[in-house]
C-alpha cells in the first residue's frame, strides 16, 4: 500500500510540474500552424482488397457511426468506413478517424461512450492485446447488442506514433509532444462485425487487422498502429 502511494505522490507531481511547464511551452496556436499536412492519407493508405478481404460493392452491412458528421468533421479532418467481406461472407466493418490535432478531443469518440449514446447496450469492455505478425497493439474489445444487432467491436487509439490506452497515457503524450513544439495528430482504428459468437468475431478481427498491417506501406502502418515493423509490443508510454 505505501508503494502504491508513493507512486500515486510521485505521478501527481510529475504532472504538477508539467503543468508549470506547459505555461512556458510554445502556445497550440503557433504549433497549429506549423503542421498543416496530415501524416496519413486514409483513402490512399487502406486498400479496397488485402489478403482474402475484398471491399463489399453491396456495402450490405452499414458501419455504425454513433455520431452525427458535423461532429465527426470538427473533431476529425478524415473518417474512412467500409465494409470488407471474406470468401466465406464474413463481414468486418471498418472505421478509422483521423485528425491533425487532438488534444482531448479522442474521449469525445470512445465507442464506450458513442454506441451507448446510439442506442445500442454495452454489454462488456476489457483491454486487449490485438495480436499481429508485427507485434501486439494494446487496445480495447467490446461486445454491444441493439434489439437483435449483437455487435462485437475491437478498436484502438494512437497519438502520433504512440498507442495510448488510458486518459494518463494520452494526457502523458500531449505533454511530452508539447515541450518538444509540436502537437501530436490523433487516429481511432475500429473493426467491427455482427455476429453472437464474440470468440469468433474477436479472432476474425485479429485476423482481418493483421492482414490490412501486412498490406500497408511501413510509415502508414506505424501511423495506423503504432508497431514500429520489428516485432514486440506498440510503442506506448
Amino acid at each position: 500500500m505505501v508503494s502504491r502511494l508513493r507512486i500515486a505522490a510521485v505521478l501527481a507531481t510529475l504532472m504538477c510540474s508539467a503543468s508549470v511547464i506547459l505555461a512556458f511551452a510554445p502556445q497550440p496556436q503557433a504549433l497549429a500552424a506549423r503542421k498543416e499536412a496530415p501524416s496519413i492519407l486514409l483513402e490512399q493508405a487502406i486498400p479496397q482488397q488485402f489478403g482474402n478481404w475484398r471491399l463489399d460493392p453491396a456495402q450490405s452491412v452499414l458501419v455504425v457511426n454513433p455520431q452525427t458528421q458535423q461532429l465527426l468533421d470538427k473533431l476529425y479532418g478524415q473518417v474512412l468506413t467500409r465494409t470488407y467481406v471474406s470468401p466465406s461472407g464474413y463481414r468486418i466493418m471498418l472505421s478509422v478517424a483521423y485528425g491533425n490535432h487532438q488534444r482531448g478531443a479522442m474521449q469525445a469518440h470512445k465507442p464506450e461512450v458513442c454506441y451507448p449514446a446510439q442506442g445500442f447496450n454495452l454489454l462488456h469492455s476489457e483491454s486487449a492485446e490485438i495480436g499481429t505478425p508485427y507485434g501486439a497493439i494494446p487496445g480495447r474489445r467490446m461486445s454491444t447488442h441493439k434489439g437483435s444487432h449483437f455487435e462485437p467491436v475491437t478498436y484502438w487509439f494512437t497519438l502520433g506514433e504512440q498507442a495510448v490506452r488510458s486518459r494518463f497515457e494520452q494526457r502523458v503524450a500531449e505533454i511530452r509532444s508539447t515541450l518538444t513544439g509540436q502537437i501530436p495528430d490523433g487516429l481511432l482504428f475500429r473493426v467491427s462485425s455482427i455476429d453472437t459468437d464474440t470468440k469468433r468475431a474477436y479472432a476474425e478481427h485479429d485476423r482481418f487487422v493483421a492482414d490490412l498491417l501486412g498490406a500497408t506501406a511501413t510509415a502508414d502502418r506505424v501511423r495506423l498502429s503504432g508497431l514500429s515493423g520489428t516485432g514486440g509490443h506498440a510503442k506506448t508510454l
